[in-house]
């Protein structure tokens, strides 16, 4: 008797066109903002960089050789290389594209986020990477540690209460300086909110159902940089922070859409959402009218100055991690280490 014929499964089918349209969708949709942004600046640079350097396309998957001559060309300083080096001049030709910024060495931060994107582009494809080799991941961990440097900070300097009441005081009584009051303060006050997250509030994202009785409003973020969509926990403003966002919601009659707005030069309160580089410029306004250099702050001062001052202040960090929604308790922690070894009273042995 012949013995049956082995089971054989049926091979899966291909996706079709509309499942992968589908399936680009569903990325795009389950992806921040901020993350999606970073990814197409990186993939524009990676796809400048190889055409600059190799006349040609990026191809999916990437080859090796390719992803170890990307690290290579951003592991050291070109300035000094000759006119005829490769790697110096896609770098030139990548800087008058506005891409790339000098001939210096790009911080290890940059190198690995590029990579990072190019690495998720891949998986978006269901590709192996050539990131994975294991000689491409030994030169991108010498590239790491070669060109090690100490972080730079996101501001200059914090936005601690007292430079944040600098600030406050240049904002008079306009629509202008009403909208710009109530960012600055809901942006501090609610833990130190990224420009992001300001531009993003919607104005049914506040809630102020217990304004009237206690005071207090309560925010509620779609997403932060360390949370996902549905699992933001509300914040709340209380006191002055509150009272500004309540004046500016009346003030600029803001019924429904964007919560913050920008204003013309008639001082009339548009319908479009502000754009997160319009905080940018806001800040760097009104610390120009405080008087401070432009270069004293980042937006991003806010974020750091709420952590610095509840050190400076003694509050738990449990406590400011709960507004700021920090995830990592070592990344606040280094806030209120700068203040603990600012007053400890060792560093005053000397006199």
């Amino acid at each position: 008797m012949k013995p049956p014929a082995p089971y054989l499964p049926a091979a899966a089918p291909a996706l079709s066109q509309a499942d992968q349209d589908a399936l680009s969708d569903l990325y795009i949709r389950g992806t921040p903002a901020n993350t999606l942004r970073a990814y197409e600046r990186d993939l524009i640079y990676v796809t400048a960089w190889k055409m600059a350097r190799f006349g040609a396309a990026l191809d999916w998957p990437e080859s090796e050789a390719t992803a170890l001559a990307f690290i290579l060309d951003h592991a050291r300083d070109l300035g000094d290389a000759p006119d005829e080096d490769i790697a110096r001049q896609t770098a030139e030709v990548l800087i008058a594209q506005g891409l790339r910024k000098s001939l210096a060495c790009p911080a290890p931060s940059t190198l690995d986020r590029r990579i990072a994107s190019w690495l998720a582009f891949h998986r978006m494809k269901n590709l192996t990477s050539p990131f994975d080799a294991p000689q491409v991941k030994q030169a991108r961990a010498k590239a790491r540690r070669a060109a090690a440097r100490p972080p730079a900070p996101k501001s200059a300097h914090p936005i601690t209460r007292g430079v944040l009441e600098q600030l406050l005081a240049t904002c008079r009584g306009s629509r202008r300086d009403c909208r710009d009051r109530a960012i600055l303060m809901l942006g501090w006050a609610s833990g130190g909110r990224r420009r992001s997250e300001i531009t993003g509030l919607m104005r049914e994202d506040v809630s102020l159902k217990e304004f009237d009785t206690s005071g207090v409003a309560w925010l509620s973020l779609l997403e932060t940089k360390t949370t996902a969509k549905g699992e933001t926990p509300r914040l709340i403003l209380k006191g002055r922070a509150a009272q500004a966002l309540v004046h500016w919601i009346e003030v600029g009659e803001v019924a429904d859409g964007p919560l913050f707005r920008p204003i013309s030069k008639a001082d009339r309160v548009l319908k479009r959402r502000l754009t997160p580089d319009a905080i940018y410029q806001i800040v760097k306004h009104r610390l120009r009218l405080a008087g401070l250099p432009e270069d004293f702050a980042s937006p991003h001062g806010l974020r750091s100055g709420f952590l610095t001052q509840a050190a400076l202040d003694g509050a738990p960090i449990q406590a400011a991690m709960r507004l700021s929604l920090h995830r990592s308790m070592a990344q606040a922690q280094k806030y209120y280490d700068d203040v603990d070894i600012a007053e400890n009273p060792a560093a005053d042995l000397l006199g």
